[in-house]
């Protein structure tokens, strides 16, 4: 996959828009295994290409490399706020999410297999990035984005889900689907684990779909999402 971009709002000059990009392994400096656009820098890739990558992905959306806040996701619910003040060009270890109303601000949402998503309410300035993957979509991150989002003024949040592992290639050992249902609404549960609930157990499939859980909970809470395919 290359790097999609988009933009919610005006593309009129002086038009409020956030653009968004998704990121595809395609078109960086990264060699194997990293080939090529690798931005994490805890990896094991050399710093100098990981650094240009970062370049390369941050021009794609119009910023610098030093205009973006990366994150470094621990499958769990923690939210920080990226004010006027913080560092730029830095990661936040120990969150999945970041929100700011600061602007020129790049929110990077680093994912492998899990899902990346963009949270943006342009009439008030305010946006975010998330990291989910099944935990964090036990634990309520993309909920607790959203209710940060929400304490900084936004209330008509759009979203892009990026791509992420389907369900078909995400088997998973029964124990964990029922793990994971527990913690979900019906509606929610549903979604993400579509072919072992109201199935009998012999010919039910253990697997996860994050993606459909992560747009069932964008759903419960008013907000509108548009899934890129990978």
């Amino acid at each position: 996959m290359k790097t999609v971009t988009g933009r919610f709002g005006s593309m009129a000059p002086g038009g409020r828009s956030v653009i968004w990009a998704a990121t595809g392994r395609f078109g960086g400096h990264s060699l194997p295994p990293f080939d090529e656009l690798n931005l994490a820098d805890y990896v094991g890739d050399e710093p100098g290409r990981v650094q240009r990558n970062r370049q390369v992905a941050a021009a794609s959306i119009g910023l610098t490399a030093t205009d973006l806040v990366l994150m470094q996701g621990v499958h769990g619910a923690n939210v920080v706020v990226v004010n006027q003040g913080s560092p730029r060009l830095h990661e936040e270890p120990g969150f999945d999410a970041l929100v700011t109303k600061t602007r020129g601000v790049g929110l990077v949402a680093l994912a492998a297999d899990c899902v990346p998503i963009v949270l943006a309410d342009v009439a008030n300035e305010v946006i975010g990035a998330v990291h989910c993957g099944w935990r964090g979509l036990a634990a309520g991150v993309v909920p607790a984005a959203l209710a940060q989002m929400h304490e900084l003024g936004a209330d008509q949040v759009h979203a892009v889900i990026g791509p992420s592992i389907c369900a078909n290639c995400y088997p998973v050992p029964p124990q964990r689907v029922f793990e994971l249902t527990a913690a979900l609404s019906e509606p929610v549960a549903a979604a993400a684990c579509p072919k072992f609930l109201g199935v009998e157990p012999e010919l039910a499939v253990a697997c996860i779909d994050v993606g459909a859980g992560v747009r069932a909970q964008l759903a419960e809470s008013g907000v509108t999402a548009v899934t890129l395919d990978g």
